[in-house]
């Protein structure tokens, strides 16, 4: 047989009325909240909560008595075992922080090694390209220093040709003989010859 249906009224008994009261009030938030995801929608409950404000302000009370306690104040009230609890809270919150204090130091000190590895690579290759620049600077330089010497080189010690054998001219009873005669080589590297002109006289034939 299926459940019956509940009738609606208002619960007399006190007890029975504020269990009721959780549940349902937990199911109507679980439900609102639901919407909310479901719709995209903004959903807001409106109740009645005077009957749990005696209990909210108490609970206000020993938080805000609770985090006197953890700042060290008003301490007097507490009792030898109260302190010793609130002592193990403490060490155990402190264990809390310096773990997750350290655990952030590692990242941090991993992220700035990786850093650094990544500077290094780049400081590597740019030095390896600035090295490679100046190696070619200087092979195009000995080249060209190469180049030119070999140019003056050739241009200095040029051979001269031969002279050249002219005939002579005869002119009535004087032999006029006309000789080439090489000058040495200038500057530019030029060879010249100038006439060498010498009066002979010779008997006519």
């Amino acid at each position: 047989m299926g459940r019956g249906r509940v009738q609606l009224k208002r619960i007399e008994n006190k007890i029975s009325r504020q269990v009721t009261f959780s549940k349902r009030r937990s199911g109507l938030l679980k439900k609102a909240h639901e919407i909310s995801v479901l719709c995209d929608a903004e959903v807001a409950l409106i109740g009645n909560w005077s009957m749990d404000y005696p209990k909210l302000t108490a609970r206000i009370e020993v938080l805000q008595r609770n985090l006197r306690h953890f700042v060290g104040e008003d301490l007097d009230p507490l009792s030898l075992r109260e302190l010793q609890n609130l002592e193990q809270q403490l060490d155990t919150a402190l264990k809390r922080i310096r773990t997750r204090k350290n655990q952030l130091m590692h990242e941090s000190i991993s992220e700035l090694q990786k850093k650094e590895k990544s500077l290094v690579e780049q400081n590597n290759a740019l030095a390896k390209k600035v090295k490679e620049k100046e190696k070619a600077e200087q092979n195009n330089r000995a080249q060209w220093e190469q180049q030119n010497n070999i140019g003056q080189n050739s241009s200095a010690f040029v051979v001269p040709p031969p002279p050249l054998q002219l005939p002579s001219l005869t002119i009535g009873k004087t032999e006029l003989k006309l000789d080439l005669v090489p000058i040495p080589s200038c500057h530019h590297g030029c060879c010249a010859t100038s006439m060498n002109k010498g009066w002979r006289s010779f008997p006519a034939e």
